[in-house]
């Protein structure tokens, strides 16, 4: 892997949350420009550049190439939880950007996708080869933005992350602060990445040398388990008491076990490689809030 990245180097965030903040937020302690654009430019640092834009909108983007990042992070998000909302956030957003770019070529583009693209619904085990699926609309535009990207001539990278999890007052917590956790029967399993390994992951990825750079990833810790393993488990750390009240899953939801050799041999070193260890971290960020 390269050594880090001079001065000179910049970063253009594209859909900039908290996932671009962290990644953003390394770089520019190793002495990156970055720049981020959002709706609503406020909860971006003030070291970055801030621009305010719809990325899903035609014409959203057409301010990139004038950047002439190095780099292109592109953080999408559905613009709604239908699936026009997918179709915009995903699809529309990757032709507004390789517009928006138009003549400019970065050193590398990298675009945060999902493992829900992989056709897998049985529990079984998923690489970068694995099938995608042809019928989830939502999947499906997901892939057309990987696709579009992949296929613009640029030096693209498509990294599918699992659950991204780290928020002290997240749902799953949440939830399980209920007293509500996954039924043991039927076996269903889940995959998850802390996002501090996620944005270390995509921070690793810009700073290696490009020919070690695949062109896909998938960005997962090494313990697919049970959700039912899980739960009990977190209910445990929260002192919780029997009994708690088992939630079946939703009847169309299927399940996978991710891989994850592609991002060991990339060189990156997971800081949370099971749940217990993420977890771990994030109550006891949650029990130090609690008690200010």
């Amino acid at each position: 892997m390269a050594e880090p990245s001079s001065s000179t180097s910049s970063l253009l965030v594209v859909g900039c949350g908290d996932l671009g903040i962290r990644a953003g937020t390394q770089l520019l302690q190793r002495g990156w420009r970055v720049d981020g654009v959002r709706r609503n430019v406020d909860a971006l640092p003030a070291a970055f550049g801030r621009h305010a834009a719809d990325y899903a909108a035609a014409g959203g983007l057409d301010f990139a190439a004038a950047l002439a990042p190095d780099c292109v992070l592109a953080t999408f998000t559905p613009s709604g939880r239908d699936v026009d909302g997918y179709r915009r956030g995903f699809a529309a957003a990757a032709a507004n950007l390789l517009r928006g770019l138009g003549g400019h070529r970065p050193r590398r583009v990298l675009m945060v996708s999902s493992t829900r693209v992989y056709a897998e619904r049985e529990g079984g085990w998923v690489d970068e080869s694995a099938p995608l699926s042809s019928e989830d609309e939502r999947a499906l535009a997901i892939i057309a933005a990987e696709d579009a990207l992949l296929a613009s001539g640029l030096p693209v990278s498509v990294v599918r992350c699992s659950g991204i999890y780290g928020a002290p007052d997240g749902r799953l917590l949440s939830r399980i602060a209920r007293g509500e956790v996954a039924a043991e029967k039927p076996l269903r399993y889940t995959n998850r990445i802390h996002r501090d390994d996620a944005a270390g992951f995509l921070v690793h990825l810009l700073e290696a040398d490009d020919a070690a750079v695949e062109p896909v990833y998938t960005c997962s810790d090494d313990d697919p388990a049970p959700a039912h393993t899980v739960d009990t488990w977190l209910a445990q750390q929260l002192g919780l008491a029997s009994p708690l009240t088992p939630i079946a899953p939703a009847a169309d939801s299927g399940h996978k076990r991710c891989r994850n050799q592609r991002l060991h041999a990339s060189g990156y070193h997971l800081r949370y490689p099971d749940f217990r260890a993420g977890y771990s971290q994030v109550l006891a960020e949650r029990a130090a809030l609690r008690a200010t």
